[in-house]
């Protein structure tokens, strides 16, 4: 093949990756991404993802290829230390001919892992104008790394740099989104303290049952999350109501049903919830029509929130409330497959069923 074919082919290469490390905000999926295409666009042996601790200055193995990829976890050099540190310090490419007689390597990874160095390619990884890591590539298959290598891997790391803080910011943003997802969840609890640890049995019941499912990832996460907040309209139903410790009377008991519709209106107006308002809107409705707040009925009904439906049945039955005893799991299991087609769906109720005999 010319030389000019195998540079087409390598830029194809890169556009190829650039697309899918920037097509993905999960952290662990475009760091990893990052190692393979650094390793295929040089054509190396192995390759190395380090990062800058921002608070020691230290440099750590974030992700590692090769056969003793995951022993360099272990490994941290000091700010400055090894060829990866010079590149920090300088901001500039290393490529390395004989790295055991380069006075910059450090043998540190090479003890811990087991793995000889002999070439390498180092360029620094920026985010606008700050180095926040190392990208490397190890040990090239045939010869020696070339300039051609070093801008291809200077181009690459171009685009891991942002793809690195674009993932790492969507993260922040999504365990704080989840951890006020879970303040409103306990607050309701503290209010509501009939029901306590009741919504965190509910969502492990739930998780359950997907698992029995085979729900995707996306899935999962939005049930969780629905789960989460399935009784959040209980903000809006008033103490007398909410506190009463016997029974509902019908008037009353319309006033609780007004949790669902609540619970979906306050959820509408956030965004990025709103993949979850079906699940808390209509996990009171029953297979066979005749529950609230829409009356819908067997596959009309959310499949989230058919799941929650049995969860949040089978935590009330097993807990003790002021006017009855709690049921022992086995009867409300046998509650549970009694109203299979009527009040629960009976997909959901045997996924349950299996998911507790496993246990």
């Amino acid at each position: 093949m010319a030389d000019t074919d195998i540079l087409i082919e390598k830029l194809n290469t890169l556009m190829e990756f650039s697309a899918i490390i920037n097509s993905s905000l999960d952290t662990s999926l475009v760091r990893q991404r990052a190692i393979e295409a650094a390793t295929r666009l040089v054509d190396a042996d192995a390759g190395s993802l380090l990062l800058v601790d921002a608070e020691s200055g230290e440099l750590f193995f974030e992700v590692a290829t090769g056969e003793k990829g995951d022993k360099l976890k272990e490994v941290r050099l000091k700010s400055g230390e090894g060829i990866a540190g010079w590149v920090v310090r300088t901001g500039e490419a290393a490529i390395v001919d004989n790295a055991y007689t380069d006075e910059r390597f450090s043998r540190n990874a090479d003890s811990i892992s087991e793995y000889q160095t002999m070439t390498l390619l180092s360029v620094p990884v920026r985010v606008g104008s700050q180095i926040v890591g190392v990208l490397q590539a190890v040990n090239k298959h045939d010869g020696l790394f070339t300039e051609q290598d070093r801008n291809l891997l200077v181009s690459l790391a171009h685009q891991v740099g942002p793809a690195i803080e674009n993932s790492r910011m969507y993260e922040m943003m999504r365990d704080t989104f989840y951890g006020v997802s879970l303040a409103l969840a306990e607050a309701l609890e503290k209010r509501d303290y009939y029901t306590g640890g009741h919504t965190n049995r509910v969502s492990n019941y739930c998780m359950a049952i997907a698992g029995e499912l085979d729900l995707g990832e996306k899935e999962m996460e939005t049930l969780w999350l629905s789960s989460i907040l399935h009784d959040v309209g209980k903000i809006g139903v008033v103490d007398d109501v909410l506190h009463k410790p016997g029974r509902l009377d019908d008037k009353e008991f319309e006033i609780m049903s007004m949790h669902a519709q609540y619970g979906s209106e306050i959820l509408s107006h956030i965004k990025g919830l709103r993949d979850i308002v079906p699940g808390v809107r209509n996990h009171h409705e029953q297979y066979n029509g005749l529950g609230y707040p829409d009356g819908l009925k067997a596959d009309e009904i959310p499949l989230i929130a058919r799941i929650i439906s049995v969860a949040d049945a089978f935590d009330a039955m097993t807990s003790d409330r002021p006017y009855r005893r709690a049921l022992s799991r086995k009867e409300a299991f046998a509650e549970l497959q009694g109203n299979m087609g009527k009040q629960f769906d009976p997909l959901v109720v045997e996924a349950f069923v299996t998911a507790y005999k496993a246990k």
